[in-house]
């Protein structure tokens, strides 16, 4: 059986933590922020954890990633 191929995109986009969870940067962080409040761009910083849904895709997306 032929090996299953990492979706590349998906590659860049999402990292898997150590305990199998994925990890989504977190969005509205690069531009426009003067007109954005000092709390959404502090909690715009790091990473956040993917929802359900988005972890169920993520899966199917990489693979070898688990």
């Amino acid at each position: 059986m032929p090996k299953m191929k990492t979706k590349k995109a998906a590659a860049k986009r999402y990292k898997v933590s150590g305990s199998g969870k994925i990890i989504v940067p977190t969005a509205n962080r690069n531009h426009r922020l003067i007109g954005k409040s000092k709390r959404a761009k502090r909690q715009g910083r790091g990473v956040k954890v993917a929802d359900k849904t988005k972890q169920k895709q993520a899966k199917v997306m990489l693979p070898y990633s688990y």
